[in-house]
């Protein structure tokens, strides 16, 4: 296999939040002239997005929850998906294994690291996982999202690469257009979406905080709501009754347009939407999915905040009148929310899908290549050496 030509694995639990930047980093490769496979979970193989050069492998992927009466047929999965895993790279001779998190991820790394196969992992959120914890100590790499990463070891930061969350093309391509006009009279068009596990609240809370705006902001706003199929009669009947203009759906296929209209988005803080909420340039209001686990929706929001590009709201602080009285300041007059849709554009990494293509084909190639592509001073010189090392100390000892 020549180094222009090489083979690549990407394995990640089945949501869209492991796989969105999953697909985009296998649509910079097969662009590169590589060939990727997916590994994922029969839930990951079914999403939408997935692109069609790209096929899927479903392995068994064992859960590991609190009750331990449970782990022994999720190591009993595991070990299933190992094998599997290894018959694919048999075939497939993958240059590297590229770990995006969710269990789903965890065969097909062990598998990786059983057959000498250099390994990398992705971490789209600001708390690394459960998975990505595991597997730290055995991968030549951890690509992050964000500059500071909780629960990640001090002896693992000399793998630490910062490439952002590669998010779709669609989304990306909107980067360089100008932030929708906003005058002291023109509308305020807001983007409300919570996820499947976040909206109900937002549908509860969202109309009757813009209820409580002045009537000369809450006059001029147009709203494009995502609910939950159960809320919708009752958020809609909530908009009428305050008469406030609102488009309501469950899902909504061209979301990258009703982003570029926002001016304002309301909802999670998965890593996702931050990263296009910042690869766009879209002021935000966060509301931290409480039940996250490692609570890092949280420590998802802390960056964009930190910049001016967003206001975070805890849930048990999300009431109408706090909604409000974010809106108000951010959107009283036309230049506060431009500048905080500036400090949000300055938080994106357009760059993510490339960088990360880069990190990723510095591994697996020529000795040469790797050297010329990021320097002899890399993760994966590190973990040569290291094995280098291994491999004498074992033969002295013979």
């Amino acid at each position: 296999m020549s180094d222009a030509n090489r083979h690549y694995v990407l394995a990640a639990g089945g949501t869209g939040g492991h796989l969105i930047p999953a697909f985009a980093l296998a649509s910079e490769l097969e662009r590169r002239g590589h060939h990727v496979a997916l590994i994922t979970d029969a839930r990951g193989a079914e999403i939408p997005g997935k692109p069609d050069f790209l096929p899927a492998h479903v392995l068994p992927a064992g859960r590991f929850g609190k009750n331990p009466l449970s782990w022994f047929k999720g190591v009993r999965a595991v070990l299933e998906g190992r094998s599997m895993a290894l018959r694919l790279f048999e075939t497939f001779e993958p240059s590297a294994v590229i770990g995006f998190g969710g269990y789903p991820a965890l065969p097909a790394l062990l598998a990786a690291t059983s057959a000498n196969i250099p390994s990398i992992v992705h971490e789209q959120n600001a708390v690394l996982g459960r998975v990505n914890r595991l597997l730290a100590g055995r991968v030549q790499a951890i690509a992050t999202a964000y500059p500071d990463v909780k629960r990640l070891k001090p002896k693992h930061a000399g793998k630490v690469h910062l490439v952002g969350n590669p998010v779709r093309g669609s989304v990306l391509a909107l980067r360089d257009e100008p932030f929708p006009a906003f005058s002291e009279d023109g509308l305020l068009r807001v983007l409300v979406t919570g996820g499947s596990q976040g909206a109900r609240i937002l549908s509860e809370v969202v109309p009757d905080g813009l209820a409580m705006l002045p009537p000369a902001l809450r006059s001029r706003l147009q709203v494009t709501q995502q609910c939950r199929p159960e809320d919708i009669d009752a958020v809609r009947e909530r908009y009428r009754s305050h008469d406030i203009p609102a488009e309501l759906g469950t899902y909504f296929e061209n979301m990258e347009s009703r982003l570029a209209d926002a001016h304002l988005f309301i909802g999670r803080a998965g890593a996702s939407t931050i990263a296009e909420l910042t690869a766009v340039g879209r002021p935000a209001i966060l509301i931290p999915l409480p039940i996250a686990t490692d609570d890092h929706q949280n420590f998802n929001t802390r960056e964009m905040v930190k910049a001016g590009g967003a206001r975070a709201i805890r849930q048990g602080d999300f009431t109408p009148g706090q909604v409000a009285k974010q809106i108000q300041a951010m959107a009283q007059r036309p230049e506060t929310l431009a500048t905080a849709a500036h400090a949000a554009w300055n938080c994106g990494r357009p760059k993510a899908a490339s960088d990360l293509a880069d990190l990723v084909e510095s591994f697996g190639g020529s000795e040469l290549m790797d050297v010329i592509r990021v320097g002899g001073n890399n993760a994966r010189a590190a973990s040569q050496g290291e094995r280098v090392a291994q491999g004498s100390a074992r033969d002295e000892a013979a």
